[in-house]
């Protein structure tokens, strides 16, 4: 998928490493494995045993960070973030991890997805006295910590993430500790690793291990709250786990292939996605052909499925600036041509397959079926291996009105004409589910797929979404 010029992004990626004595430079790798969740800001914050040390900026990770500034980053625990904006504004004072100072000490704090009840408690801790520097949710969360009655930090840190509603993968460094958290339903990944040496390391995705030398040791449960010190590492609970409900867009196309989330290769999920899509809707063609990147594992199932070539058809241009890593739906438009070339070689004259993970608005799906018949095409079939985005997600995700999904007010014939495709098709939901195959858990079925049946897995407080993280 092309995050850059979608009309759906996730919002962030956190890392943290306890324990080695260049934790700013793991940092700094396992951010750039994460890169894909989010490109206009980043951030790193490091502890040395007395204080905390901190660094951000708007930017990729390699244009925000140097050798200089890494190593002013002393400590051998660190905490980093890189963020997608949505409502909240692609300002500075937004960019995480965010860093605070009190007379009982200094906390930072990194957060990956959303909070649905961010507004009701913003409302409460205001009329208390609070004052708000950021419109990041997660700021509501460090004026529940410092008004908690708890005894110790980790008390307070248990008993304010017991009061949130929504989804979140918290990483929380003092001086001398690091406290992670995961929502009760696991909407949002999160796992734990160590490398040869002993340090922890915790990553929104697993691909993250690889780039630092660590070994995957097993995933944050939800509403689990890990406290790790010098002493080792410790394991709570801040609340009782509910139904399981991961996010489906990570198997989809948030997560890099590469990646293992709650068990599950997403490479693996996605080849078998394609596979399931051609057992629900086959089509005559000459050659298969995936929209890079993430819907290539998917393209791949397919052709093997069905017997037809894969090919190559469509090029993304890794060298575009950043320019056209904004979430304007202007800049999206315009970015397809820079970012996205069809191959005349391989298409021209040909019946092709277009397999895709997922259509929003519509616009960059019509954007790339032109492109594919300017290069010959002589039709062009599509093929989403998801269900119809038919609500929005409130989560941590960058669909927030109904008004902005196609699938939620034309069928799928009118998105047909729409993009200007010959045949199109989406995977059934029983179909994602069976390819994903996490285990059934309830009616949600072990995982969130609430944009596209409308069933959420928490109870949605009063929604306002400017405050998104």
């Amino acid at each position: 998928m092309l995050y850059d010029i979608r009309g759906m992004n996730e919002e962030c990626g956190v890392f943290g490493v306890f324990g080695h004595i260049e934790a700013s430079h793991l940092a700094y790798y396992g951010l750039h494995s994460l890169q894909h969740r989010g490109q206009e800001g980043t951030g790193i914050v490091t502890a040395d045993g007395e204080r905390l040390h901190a660094k951000r900026g708007l930017g990729l990770v390699t244009e925000v960070f140097d050798e200089t500034s890494l190593d002013a980053l002393t400590g051998n625990h660190a905490i980093g973030h890189v963020r997608y904006s949505t409502a909240g504004g692609n300002t500075l004072e937004n960019v995480q991890p965010l860093h605070f100072k009190s007379l009982t000490g200094d906390l930072a704090m990194a957060h990956n997805g959303n909070l649905v009840n961010a507004n009701e408690l913003k409302h409460m801790l205001e009329a208390e006295g609070a004052i708000f520097q950021t419109t990041s949710d997660t700021e509501v969360v460090a004026h529940l910590i410092k008004r908690s009655r708890g005894n110790s930090l980790k008390e307070r840190i248990a008993d304010s993430l017991a009061r949130l509603v929504g989804a979140f993968a918290f990483l929380f460094l003092t001086e001398d500790a690091l406290y992670v958290g995961v929502d009760v339903h696991g909407l949002r990944p999160l796992s734990l690793g160590q490398t040869e040496d002993g340090a922890y390391v915790f990553a929104s995705e697993t691909c993250a291990f690889d780039v630092v030398g660590a070994t995957y040791v097993r995933d944050v449960e939800p509403g689990e709250l890990l406290m790790v010190t010098n002493e080792g590492i410790t394991s709570e609970r801040f609340s009782e786990a509910a139904v399981r409900a991961m996010c489906s867009m990570e198997y989809i196309y948030f997560s890099r292939p590469d990646s293992i989330i709650d068990g599950i290769n997403v490479h693996t999920a996605r080849k078998a996605m394609g596979k399931k899509m051609f057992e629900e809707a086959p089509v005559e063609a000459d050659v298969v052909t995936g929209v890079p990147d993430s819907s290539i594992s998917a393209a791949i199932g397919y052709a093997e499925a069905s017997g037809i070539p894969y090919e190559m058809g469509l090029i993304k241009n890794r060298y575009v600036g950043r320019t056209f890593i904004q979430p304007s739906q202007e800049l999206r438009e315009r970015g397809v041509k820079m970012k996205l070339s069809a191959l005349r070689g391989v298409v021209n004259g040909k019946r092709v397959i277009m397999v895709d993970d997922s259509i929003v608005r519509g616009t960059t799906s019509r954007r790339i079926v032109t492109l594919l018949r300017e290069a010959g095409a002589t039709e062009v079939h599509v093929r989403i291996t998801s269900p119809p985005i038919k609500h929005p997600c409130y989560y941590g995700i960058d669909t927030s009105t109904k008004e902005e999904l196609i699938a939620a007010t034309k069928s799928i014939e009118e998105i047909r004409e729409e993009i200007g495709a010959d045949s199109l098709a989406f995977l059934t939901l029983d179909g994602t589910v069976e390819a994903i195959d996490r285990p059934f858990e309830g009616a949600l079925r072990g995982q969130c797929a609430a944009c596209f049946t409308g069933l959420y897995p928490t109870e949605l407080a009063e929604l306002v979404t400017e405050t998104k993280a």
